[in-house]
């Protein structure tokens, strides 16, 4: 999965591989879920670019745990 090509659902599946990555209070992963649960359009800009800012290897396992 593209990084930069995150949509809605795709976001709901990353927060719970967070959770066990960086933990449910890490601010990406609450970014994510609100995300997930809003769809707003201000809710995915900002969870993307949370997302976007964690390290590279903490994007690849969350990644490889959901699947491409």
């Amino acid at each position: 999965m593209d990084e930069s090509k995150i949509d809605q659902e795709a976001m709901g599946r990353l927060a719970k591989a967070l959770v066990f990555i960086c933990g449910a209070d890490h601010p990406t992963t609450v970014a994510l879920k609100a995300a997930a649960e809003s769809g707003s359009a201000r809710d995915i800009k900002a969870a993307r670019a949370a997302f976007l800012k964690l390290k590279s290897g903490e994007r690849k396992a969350a990644l490889a745990m959901i699947g491409d």
